[in-house]
């Protein structure tokens, strides 16, 4: 069913709705990939209220996508089935004090204006997100971190709204925080999110900024097409060492390379296919296994429909 169909489908479920609702919207666009096939619904709600409505009028066939800024997605050729919700910043993008060294921030909130703000308001414990190139909602999600912290460190509590169109508020241990993941109920969108820090000197917070920024820029390939770590270090060691160990620095498969930069890093150098980046993942990920027995595990959210023709086998588990 092409988007369009869907539209005129739903679209009396849609009356009263405030956000921007798009059918065959290309994720190309809003990916930091740049490839990707059509979502066959984009929703833009305007804001809380907008998004809780739009959720308790949505038939429960309706398979629901949520997405931030794009950062680290890839997006399958064939496109993305149902409805892509993606948190604007005119509804979901304020970042405000809310005393005593906690900042309130929407999810739609950049990691780095987190970052500017807690500057700002001279709390420290934020410098990490100034060198996380995401959003807030996705950071709560996978439970963002660098620099020896992590999102963890510095959640209070976390709105969301569930699939039903209804409120929640979890606390930190409601979240259920690990390595690169939360416990949070998949169905759960988080709107925004109380964060603590603490009194720090806003020029020793300006220097920690700095130092990230730089060692960003001299290890990272920050100005490709890229979606940053693509894999998620395994216990013990590094990603990037084991898959230069397993001599997979430079590879490429179609226009997609692992960057000689920093070879946990993918790039899309040269017209890439949302296939050529997945291909050549599990192509890095089948080498490191046998070279180490290590398997490592995506950190990039690879979803949607594979084009015609298109498939990418998984490399097994590690026994």
């Amino acid at each position: 069913m092409s988007g369009e169909i869907l539209f005129q489908k739903l679209k009396g479920n849609f009356e009263g709705i405030r956000g921007r609702i798009t059918p065959d919207a290309l994720m190309s666009k809003l990916t930091w990939f740049q490839v990707g096939g059509p979502a066959d619904i984009l929703f833009q709600p305007a804001d809380e209220q907008d998004l809780a409505e739009f959720l308790r009028n949505l038939p429960d066939e309706i398979p629901v996508t949520v997405v931030g800024v794009g950062s680290n997605l890839l997006v399958r050729d064939g496109g993305i089935e149902g409805v892509v919700i993606r948190l604007s910043a005119k509804g979901f993008g304020s970042v405000e004090s809310a005393g005593e060294h906690r900042i309130v921030a929407g999810a739609a909130v950049p990691d780095k204006k987190l970052a500017a703000k807690a500057l700002e308001l001279g709390t420290g414990g934020f410098e990490f997100y100034h060198g996380i190139p995401g959003g807030i909602g996705g950071a709560l999600r996978m439970n963002a971190g660098a620099n020896g912290t992590e999102t963890t460190n510095r959640v209070i509590k976390v709105h969301a709204i569930d699939r039903k169109g209804e409120s929640h508020i979890l606390s930190h241990t409601d979240m259920g925080y690990s390595y690169r993941h939360s416990e949070a109920a998949e169905d759960l969108i988080f709107t925004s999110a109380v964060f603590e820090g603490e009194a720090s000197d806003p020029s020793k917070i300006r220097e920690n900024m700095d130092a990230v920024q730089h060692h960003r820029e001299t290890v990272q390939p920050i100005r490709e097409k890229t979606g940053g770590s693509t894999f998620k270090n395994p216990p013990g060691t590094s990603s990037w060492k084991v898959i230069d160990d397993a001599g997979m620095r430079g590879a490429r498969v179609g226009g997609a390379m692992m960057s000689e930069m920093h070879c946990n890093f993918m790039i899309n150098f040269c017209n890439a296919t949302s296939h050529d980046l997945e291909s050549l993942g599990e192509l890095v990920r089948a080498r490191v296994l046998e070279n180490s027995g290590i398997s490592l595990k995506w950190e990039i959210k690879c979803f949607g429909r594979f084009a015609p023709g298109q498939s990418v086998k998984p490399k097994p588990e590690q026994e």
